[in-house]
């Protein structure tokens, strides 16, 4: 699965871009722009990959992508089996599209730090009654309304406090725009990883996908994510048991095999391993 460049086309009317998605599944591939992105969950949840972190993501969710931040979202197969269509509201914008300079004015101090920070990806944890309809308008605001309406969530999201966003992605995560011509063999790997981690995952069929040898294929993707695979699969199974221990009402053992683990005792372990925590303590101080 390459990281696909996504060209940004502006109506010949708009200075920006603005997209809504409702479908059975988000379709978009991974891959990233040459400009911003804010992105809103409306409906759906599943799991997300942005730059190189794993995330859980869900209806209510606010994304903001910078250039060259590859991003996928995968919903889980328990909402597509749901029969629900899943449903996001996205808004782009080019480096200038206010013009070249109007970063530089003073009233922009704090867009120019957001979107320098965005290189990373950011989320909006949770978004406020104000942004959320701020976002839900994009679509049925036109002209200068419109491109108000994007100046206030810009404005409303680059003076959140801090602990009210999280950087997605690490400060060693390098811009896919300069990468973009190195190999990415590890792509389809991450897309098998994250549509089939309940089920066994091997490095036969990983490096298969990579294209690679077996032995070639560890080494390679250990170098690559400072990680082996089974450590890497570990994370994203973590990843959807921590949403599980805190949106559902299930049992800790249940947790344990809805997310591919084969045995209680070694859930408790690599859970306690990536978290710090039980599941028992993780679910108890997360309620």
């Amino acid at each position: 699965m390459k990281k696909i460049l996504r060209e940004l086309s502006k109506p010949k009317n708009s200075s920006y871009i603005v997209k809504e998605e409702i479908a059975a599944q988000f379709a978009a591939p991974f891959h990233f722009h040459q400009g911003y992105e804010f992105t809103y969950i409306v409906k759906g949840h599943g799991k997300f990959y942005g730059g190189d972190s794993i995330l859980n993501f869900t209806e209510g969710d606010l994304y903001l992508f910078g250039i060259g931040f590859p991003h996928y979202f995968i919903n889980d197969k328990s909402f597509l089996k749901s029969g629900e269509l899943a449903h996001s509201i996205v808004i782009q914008f080019g480096d200038d599209f206010l013009g070249g300079n109007f970063y530089l004015q003073p009233e922009f101090l704090p867009v120019k730090a957001l979107l320098k920070t965005a290189h990373l990806g950011i989320k909006v944890t949770p978004p406020n009654d104000q942004l959320k309809k701020m976002m839900l308008d994009a679509p049925k605001s036109f002209g200068l309304k419109g491109l108000i309406n994007l100046l206030g969530i810009l404005d409303a999201v680059a003076t959140l406090k801090d602990d009210e966003t999280i950087t997605i992605s690490t400060d060693i995560f390098e811009n896919s725009l300069i990468t973009q011509k190195k190999e990415h063999k590890l792509d389809d790997v991450y897309r098998y990883v994250l549509e089939n981690f309940k089920e066994q995952i091997t490095n036969q069929k990983a490096a298969s996908l990579a294209f690679m040898n077996e032995s070639a294929f560890c080494r390679y993707f250990k170098r690559r994510t400072n990680k082996t695979l089974s450590q890497f699969v570990t994370h994203v199974r973590v990843t959807h048991a921590m949403h599980l221990l805190a949106e559902e009402d299930m049992s800790i053992s249940k947790v344990c095999f809805e997310c591919g683990f084969a045995n209680l005792s070694y859930f408790n372990r690599q859970f306690k391993a990536v978290t710090g925590k039980t599941p028992y303590t993780y679910r108890k101080e997360f309620s």
